[in-house]
């Protein structure tokens, strides 16, 4: 199996999509978003190459937390999540929620990134916008940034928001 350059995961998370979850976060991002909360996970080489099936035993270790994948970027390496992701969905039940700086429309454009699309079940797009911060919002930073429910928006082939966290 293939690996993921991680800066680290972090269990029983609840601030990165609703209920327990595990984040696996990321190293890579070319967004640089200015007032970014990981400025460090930007670089890939600050990241350690880790193989899939040890970031997926950890996931599998706990049965009642769900699965967020954060960075940097996941999209930066979407074959790998997109690996990561089929075996967490042909192993478990768990919930996926993704964040990229990407908008979910240009993602549709690149196979890759689609193929990541295709197994998680919630994408929380668009790059952090420092002017748009609020703090109130729920599952993201600033106010430009989506919730979608991926699975409706690739059925329909435009991005359905998830209200319920609007």
């Amino acid at each position: 199996m293939a690996s993921i350059s991680i800066l680290d995961i972090l269990e029983d998370t609840t601030v990165d999509g609703p209920g327990f979850r595990t984040t696996v976060y990321c190293a890579g991002c070319p967004n640089r978003c200015p007032g970014c909360h990981n400025p460090q996970s930007w670089d890939i080489g600050n990241g350690r190459e880790t193989d899939i099936e040890d970031i997926l035993e950890v996931i599998l270790a706990d049965p009642f937390a769900d699965v967020t994948f954060s960075g940097g970027d996941p999209m930066f390496q979407p074959e790998g999540f997109a690996a990561l992701a089929r075996a967490i969905k042909e192993r478990s039940s768990k919930n996926i929620w993704c964040y990229t700086g990407y908008l979910f429309e240009s993602l549709l454009e690149n196979p890759g990134c689609r193929a990541l699309l295709e197994q998680v079940d919630v994408l929380v797009d668009g790059r952090f916008v420092e002017a748009l911060r609020d703090e109130e919002l729920r599952f993201r930073g600033s106010s430009n940034q989506r919730i979608i429910d991926v699975a409706k928006s690739l059925q329909q082939g435009h991005a359905v928001i998830l209200e319920e966290y609007s």
